[in-house]
C-alpha cells in the first residue's frame, strides 16, 4: 500500500511540475500551438523511474492538465490527438527503462532511445492531427502531411535535443532522481 501511495503521490507531482514547466516555454512561429519547453522531463523522469505504466499515467494526466489549462480545440478527434494521445504516448519511454546500476554509458544510450521513442510518438501524434483538420492551413501545393511534419518537428526536434541533454545531465548529477534504487 505505501508503494502504491508513493507511485500515486509521484505520479502527482510530476504531472504538477510538467504543467509549471509547460508555462516556461519558448514561442516561436506557431501560430497553431507548439513551443519549445521543458513539459516533457517529468514524464520522461517517471517513465525512466517508475516504468511503462507509470510514464504513460503521468503522460496522459500531463494531456488532460495541459486540455483543461491551454486548450486550442478545433474538433472532437483533434483535441484527443494534440492533448491526452499526445501526452500520453511521451510516456512510452519507459520501455526502454535504464537501472540506476547501470554504466553511465548504458544508461545515457537508454535515456537516449527512449527520448526519442516517446518525442517520435508525440510528433506523430501531432502529425495525424495536423494532416486531419488543419491541412487548410498548409500552402497552396503543399501536401497536408509535408506541411504537418514540417510544422510539429519544428518544435518537437529542439524540444528532443534539449530534454536529451537535461535528462543525461541529470542522470549523471541525480541518477536516483531519474532511474529510481
Amino acid at each position: 500500500m505505501r508503494n502504491r501511495n508513493l507511485l500515486i503521490a509521484e505520479i502527482a507531482i510530476m504531472s504538477a511540475l510538467a504543467i509549471i514547466l509547460g508555462f516556461i516555454k519558448l514561442s516561436g512561429p506557431w501560430a497553431f500551438g507548439g513551443s519549445v519547453s521543458l513539459e516533457m522531463i517529468p514524464i520522461f523522469i517517471m517513465a525512466f523511474r517508475r516504468g511503462l505504466f507509470a510514464g504513460v499515467l503521468t503522460g496522459l494526466l500531463v494531456g488532460l492538465l495541459q486540455l483543461l489549462i491551454n486548450p486550442y480545440i478545433y474538433y472532437f478527434l483533434q483535441v484527443i490527438l494534440d492533448y491526452p494521445l499526445a501526452f500520453l504516448v511521451v510516456g512510452l519511454a519507459g520501455l526502454t527503462r535504464p537501472k540506476w546500476k547501470d554504466t553511465f554509458g548504458k544508461r545515457v544510450g537508454l535515456i537516449i532511445v527512449g527520448t526519442f521513442i516517446g518525442s517520435l510518438m508525440r510528433l506523430a501524434s501531432h502529425v495525424i492531427s495536423g494532416v486531419a483538420f488543419f491541412e487548410d492551413q498548409a500552402p497552396e501545393g503543399t501536401p497536408a502531411f509535408t506541411y504537418s511534419f514540417v510544422y510539429n518537428f519544428s518544435y518537437i526536434g529542439p524540444t528532443f535535443l534539449l530534454t536529451v541533454i537535461l535528462l543525461i545531465l541529470l542522470s549523471k548529477t541525480a541518477p536516483k532522481l531519474i532511474h529510481g534504487e
